[in-house]
């Protein structure tokens, strides 16, 4: 069945491509996301990998043409297999398993396809930071198989199914689209029908190194950089580019990819090792048609004059907050409450609360249920304005932003006004817990409403947050710290006290609620607090 291949948008504002050299001439065998061709535009330049299995029977555009998007350049007429791995091994490595498997055969042995799960309704792509398991391991249902992330949450993805990791197709690192086959997993009983593989790198390691089936690895041996044919060094464009505007030798760089091959990772962890030229600082976004590269993790503790690359999802992040602020006129307002009866009950009642209910008593639980009860009482400031028109939403979905080292997430916790003071508590201090543990389901990173964010932890008196779209508001956490206030008793006379005093901002989005809205909500959050007089289980 003969497949086309057009040119792909390469971003929102690109609309056009050249191609500047074919890797596979008419004829050849190709394996699906195998390098097809090469592509320059003004943003990028990216080798673009096929989308079938087959052979190359036409290629209708040649080097050097520029054509608009979605322009047919090539057709592949699949062929009858489907190919689970490709290419042979490069000189000095070890035998590459390679399995073609017929598609209903494939089915009969019980093989599962692992795909990447939507995290969210306005998910549509994610990374694949590490795999936990290599090809050929035995993993049990529910299993942690690998770890991604997205701009909305960090988290282990389990098994679907019991079996043998037959396949992983996707390389660590690599940012796909939502329900991408990542890997297949075999049956107990699959016998011969699937052999173990992992896929050759391709594009700038998009795919792991197909290792002896014997002795699985997820990454191929460090080498010195290889020359390929006609002495060429192993590289996409784009790692060539990184090295003209750094004045880098490529052939100073040692390739971790197939053959020596040298990835945009091995060329940006030389870059911070070892410091660029003179030129213009590295690209480092290319985003091919259908599997883009995400950068590695920061590093830890870079060293003075280093350059390190934005991890995924930094990226995103900085991409969601330009949004917010662009979409949303931010108004805030701050309000200073008296915290001390909470101070005191939190003392009195925190050993007993904690071996009562198993779960430590903090500040947290009691500025939920206060911001609940004003959002109950404001239904405004828990709306949000979609298509000229104010959503008022029918829970209180309240996220929580917590703080990772590699980044923020916000976990949700769903219908909060219908929990109890405890049942608070214990949702969100295992949402915390399991967001850090790379552990949160997709469907609890998504659908807030409203969100806290605490400003305080490291000692700040107050912030003003930035709104987590679509909500309509945020508010903000401040150091809790004792001062001395002024206190008026009920014949008007003035007393010097010594009081737990925390600062809470709101931050609202002004094309919806107004500064009563938002002063009328802080009252009653506030008066919530101040005068809290409610049990705690």
């Amino acid at each position: 069945m003969p497949t086309d291949v057009v040119m792909p948008q390469m971003g929102e504002s690109i609309f056009e491509g050249t191609i500047t050299k074919w890797l596979k001439k008419a004829g050849d065998t190709v394996q699906k996301d195998e390098p097809l061709f090469e592509i320059s535009t003004d943003k990028v330049d990216a080798e673009i990998p096929s989308p079938v299995a087959g052979v190359l029977s036409e290629i209708k555009i040649h080097e050097g043409a520029t054509v608009g998007i979605n322009t047919v350049v090539a057709v592949v007429t699949e062929s009858g297999e489907t190919v689970a791995t490709v290419a042979g091994p490069a000189a000095g490595q070890a035998p590459a398993a390679v399995a073609k498997v017929d598609a209903a055969s494939a089915q009969a042995s019980g093989g599962t396809e692992v795909v990447m799960p939507q995290m969210g309704e306005s998910i549509f792509e994610g990374t694949i930071t590490k795999w936990l398991k290599k090809a050929g391991d035995t993993v049990h249902k529910d299993e942690p198989l690998f770890e991604i992330s997205t701009d909305k949450v960090d988290a282990e993805i389990p098994s679907p199914v019991a079996g043998i990791l037959t396949e992983i197709r996707v390389l660590e690192g690599a940012t796909i689209g939502i329900n991408t086959v990542v890997a297949v997993i075999g049956g107990p009983n699959t016998g011969g029908a699937a052999e173990v593989s992992t896929p050759a790198p391709a594009a700038d390691a998009k795919r792991l190194d197909a290792p002896d089936a014997a002795t699985p690895t997820s990454a191929a041996p460090e080498n010195v950089a290889e020359a390929g044919e006609a002495g060429r060094i192993r590289s996409s464009p784009l790692v060539r580019r990184i090295a003209k505007e750094n004045n880098l030798n490529l052939g100073m760089v040692a390739g971790t990819g197939a053959g020596g091959r040298i990835t945009k990772e091995d060329a940006l962890r030389y870059l911070s090792e070892h410091g660029q030229g003179n030129a213009a600082t590295a690209s480092i976004a290319a985003k091919p048609a259908t599997v883009s590269t995400a950068a590695e993790s920061p590093v830890p503790f870079p060293l003075p004059g280093q350059v390190v690359p934005l991890s995924r999802m930094r990226a995103i992040i900085a991409e969601r907050m330009v949004e917010s602020v662009a979409i949303s006129p931010h108004v805030y307002t701050v309000y200073k409450v008296d915290m001390t009866r909470i101070v005191r009950l939190r003392e009195r009642e925190r050993s007993r609360f904690e071996q009562k209910h198993g779960v430590k008593l903090t500040f947290m639980p009691f500025i939920a249920a206060a911001a609940i009860e004003a959002l109950r009482r404001h239904p405004i400031v828990n709306a949000s304005l979609v298509s000229g028109s104010i959503h008022y939403h029918q829970n209180i979905h309240l996220g929580i932003a917590v703080a990772l080292d590699w980044g923020l997430i916000v976990p949700v916790v769903k219908q909060a006004e219908t929990l109890t003071f405890v049942e608070l508590a214990r949702a969100m201090a295992d949402l915390a817990e399991r967001a850090r543990a790379k552990r949160l389901k997709p469907e609890e990173a998504t659908g807030s409403t409203f969100t806290l964010t605490n400003f305080g932890v490291f000692g700040g008196e107050f912030g003003t947050p930035i709104i987590n779209q679509p909500e309509s508001a945020i508010l903000a956490i401040g150091a809790l710290k004792k001062e001395a206030v002024v206190m008026t008793d009920a014949e008007g006379g003035d007393t010097i006290a010594i009081r737990s005093m925390q600062s809470h901002c709101l931050g609202f989005d002004h094309r919806l609620i107004d500064g009563a809205d938002g002063g009328k909500f802080m009252t009653v959050f506030k008066s919530t607090l101040d005068g809290w007089d409610r049990e705690i289980g």
